[in-house]
């Protein structure tokens, strides 16, 4: 099946509003695990308005799934992720002082960079992911910086499926097609939901894992955190 990797960005953003511990990051993200996810991801940016650098260490000592490090790597970022050895790295190209993702890497533009940031990590044996437009040219250039995986953006497919545009699939399964075609592993996130995540699954080949945050805290307000990571699960088998 497709695994699953909870993004707790958002559980950190409610812990910080009142100061203090509460909620426990360290014990949702177990909690979490123990309900069944495949993974922890944390998206750690540079005024640390949510995730905390110091987070990223501490849920090393608690997550025994996949641990996933996302961000834009600059210097400070690269630090953190060599300190914490997670199983995967996600580098993002968000702003600094960005709401939220927004747009995948050119990796044309960016290939000498991120070359030699994709190379460091795997020399320490960190897999590699690249988060992506679905754009054919830039899963090409994620092929040629030499990553073992790239992230597809999933905002639009999201957008347009709210609409009832279900034709908002076709660059994604192109998208999916030429990773395979390249040997690329597809991880995907971004505004995924209880709502549009089977049908991408159902029609998007080979992919591996999706990233899943904002979408799920939200739902589980409702629904209880344990019920809706299986719910996930079960749309992801």
């Amino acid at each position: 099946m497709t695994k699953l990797s909870v993004n707790i960005n958002k559980i950190a953003t409610l812990r910080n509003s009142r100061g203090g511990n509460v909620p426990d990051l360290l014990k949702v993200a177990t909690a979490i695990q123990q309900f069944g996810a495949h993974g922890i991801t944390v998206h750690p940016r540079p005024d640390e308005r949510h995730i905390r650098y110091q987070d990223a260490r501490d849920l090393t000592k608690v997550v025994f799934t996949e641990y996933n490090i996302e961000g834009n790597p600059q210097h400070n970022f690269i630090d953190l992720v060599l300190e914490c050895m997670p199983t995967q790295v996600t580098l993002v190209p968000d702003a600094i002082g960005a709401l939220t993702s927004n747009a995948g890497w050119d990796t044309v533009k960016h290939q000498s960079y991120l070359t030699e940031v994709i190379q460091e990590f795997q020399r320490k044996g960190i897999r590699t992911s690249i988060f992506v437009d679905a754009d054919e040219r830039m899963i090409e250039g994620a092929k040629a910086i030499g990553t073992d995986r790239i992230e597809l953006y999933t905002e639009s497919y999201a957008h347009e499926y709210g609409k009832g545009n279900f034709a908002a699939i076709a660059p994604f399964v192109t998208a999916a097609e030429k990773a395979a075609e390249l040997e690329l592993g597809l991880n995907a996130g971004h505004d995924l939901s209880l709502d549009n995540i089977k049908f991408f699954k159902d029609n998007i080949p080979n992919l591996l894992e999706v990233s899943i945050g904002h979408a799920l805290i939200t739902e589980s307000l409702f629904l209880g955190l344990d019920n809706v990571v299986n719910m996930y699960l079960q749309k992801l088998k």
